[in-house]
């Protein structure tokens, strides 16, 4: 056995690079900088561009799309990665080197990316979410097949598996939860408010704005961002969540969506903070709702964007195992004296607290159901202003481990200092008998 661990240590750690189109990819680095600074200062850059003769331009460009080139190169050749017992290692840069371990039992979730030219060239991203961290490590670009292969490996290591046996698990199987039809995601996004307010803004502002001050320059800075907010509402979302499907596995839940740009997601078991289900004005005669969610350590936030809603509370029980979602006719409102504080709105608030979660409604138009396992809440606190007081009301707040909170609005104060006395008891209960936050588990 002693021999076994010394011929363990001896081996040495195989370094790794990226896919060669990679460079391809690093080489517009130097071009982005120069069109960052013709957008930051047009009138210079028409004025440089101006002097140039045509010789001094070829010159130039003869100069620097080989230095773009070269640059490309040397960013790919210093960046190497490997996968130890314990890490993943990531080496970076050309003049000032960087080195990222990333702890293997921190990973919360290895989401592979394929962008359009991606897609083209066989390639992936791999994006990882870490604990602690905010902005996501990747590791762009590697062969489509080379880059499932890491992931499963990577999600097996952070399982507990041996690292002489993680590379021969492989991807874990799934099982189809379900599919949203494009058809169905695009009669939503013809029936959400949002799509038609940003629509509208964009048809109105400008012309009025026009009719103001008859400049060219100040419509065109109103009516483009005006007319993006328009298409990301609606074209842009039917874009990245079409086709979108999620399944079950050994090592969480998968989503996978994209017309253009194809996105492999996971949502870490265990790691679940809140669950939210939103149900838009319009959408009620259809029974349709959207689940989002709130991931510690991950940037994932949709879990289901569009299904009836039987269907994805199913998906739910599968996030949050033993949870049961409140039926609306369980949720208790504030008492009728929140009227004062809050006119007409206050029917749209309402709280159900069973043996497993903290549900929290609000919302009379676009209603969000807001579901906090006991085992998530992190701190509960009590508000109550000078104007709730008096009519004996108060705020409980729930803050859970993705530093998020879900708010009990407009409780009697009696009932919310009962919640506060309570929750703690019930967390306590909960992280207890909670599942490990582990892959695989």
């Amino acid at each position: 056995m002693e021999a076994t661990e010394v011929v363990r240590k001896q081996v040495p750690l195989v370094e790794r690079r990226l896919h060669p189109v990679t460079p391809l990819r690093r080489a517009w680095a130097p071009v982005a900088v120069i069109i960052g600074w013709a957008v930051h200062d047009p009138n210079q850059a028409q004025e440089q561009l101006t002097r140039l003769t045509t010789v001094t331009l070829l010159i130039g460009l003869a100069v620097f799309v080989p230095a773009a080139a070269l640059y490309g190169f040397l960013t790919w050749w210093f960046t190497h990665f490997a996968v130890t017992d314990t890490e993943l290692r990531i080496r970076t840069g050309l003049l000032f080197r960087r080195t990222a371990h990333i702890r293997l039992e921190r990973i919360q979730a290895v989401d592979v990316t394929q962008p359009l030219l991606a897609r083209v060239a066989g390639v992936a991203k791999l994006k990882l979410d870490v604990v602690g961290t905010d902005k996501k490590d990747e590791l762009a670009f590697l062969g489509e097949g080379e880059a499932r292969a890491l992931r499963a490996e990577l999600l097996a290591r952070a399982a507990g598996f041996a690292p002489e046996t993680a590379h021969e698990v492989g991807e874990a199987p799934s099982r189809q939860l379900l599919h949203v039809p494009a058809g169905v995601l695009a009669v939503s996004l013809v029936l959400t408010a949002a799509t038609w307010v940003s629509l509208a803004a964009a048809l109105v502002v400008p012309p009025l704005l026009w009719f103001a001050t008859h400049s060219v320059w100040t419509v065109l800075a109103t009516a483009l961002p005006l007319l993006g907010a328009a298409g990301a509402s609606s074209v842009g979302r039917f874009v990245g969540e079409y086709d979108w499907t999620v399944g079950e596995s050994p090592d969480g839940l998968r989503i996978d969506h994209g017309l253009l740009d194809r996105t492999h997601e996971t949502v870490p078991p265990g790691r679940v903070q809140t669950v939210r289900i939103v149900e838009p004005l319009l959408w009620r005669r259809r029974g349709w709702v959207r689940v989002e969610l709130d991931v510690a350590g991950s940037s994932n936030s949709v879990l289901v964007p569009v299904a009836p809603r039987e269907i994805a509370e199913s998906v739910v029980a599968r996030v949050l195992p033993g949870v049961t979602v409140p039926p609306l006719s369980a949720l208790s409102r504030p008492p009728g004296r929140a009227h004062w504080c809050v006119p007409l709105w206050w029917r749209g608030y309402g709280l159900a607290v069973t043996d497993t979660v903290f549900a929290a409604r609000h919302g009379l138009l676009r209603r969000s159901l807001a579901l906090v396992p006991h085992a998530k809440v992190q701190s509960v606190r009590l508000t109550q202003g000078p104007w709730e007081r008096f009519w004996r009301l108060a705020e409980v707040h729930v803050d859970t481990g993705a530093n998020k909170t879900v708010t009990a609005r407009l409780r009697d104060a009696e009932e919310a200092a009962e919640l506060l006395r309570g929750q703690a008891e019930r967390s306590r209960t909960g992280r207890r008998d909670a599942r490990p936050d582990r892959w695989m588990a």
